[in-house]
């Protein structure tokens, strides 16, 4: 365990070094998910995000989280985001991150486009 430990330690500190942006750990993440004054509701960008084709759902939820549906898989992926002017960065339940950007009402995101829908 203290060999693991170091290891992630060494490797924290080399991506530092070489400037990379270290992303919260999931255990901070599942501690500030659903936490109450953390939420960003009052951001525009909470509500329905859908492909022109409608296979790929995006709901960003006003508790900071988030259920992407794709085709008839409802919960495809759940996890939390944080929308940061028009950037939005997404953490997956199971580790996954990714990252999208709204521009002029879209939103671009892992080589898809996705509309508002009210």
């Amino acid at each position: 365990m203290k060999r693991a430990f170091a290891r992630t330690a060494t490797l924290t500190a080399a991506l530092l070094a070489s400037g990379a942006e270290a992303l919260p750990d999931r255990k901070a993440l599942a501690q500030t998910a659903d936490r109450p004054g953390v939420a960003q509701a009052d951001h525009p960008y909470a509500g329905l995000w859908v492909t022109e084709d409608g296979r790929v759902r995006h709901e960003l939820l006003p508790n900071n989280r988030y259920v992407e549906a794709r085709g008839s898989r409802e919960k495809a992926y759940q996890g939390r985001y944080r929308v940061t002017g028009d950037h939005i960065d997404y953490w997956d339940d199971t580790g996954f991150t990714a990252d999208g950007d709204f521009i002029d009402g879209v939103l671009h995101h892992g080589g898809m486009i996705l509309h508002r829908r009210r």
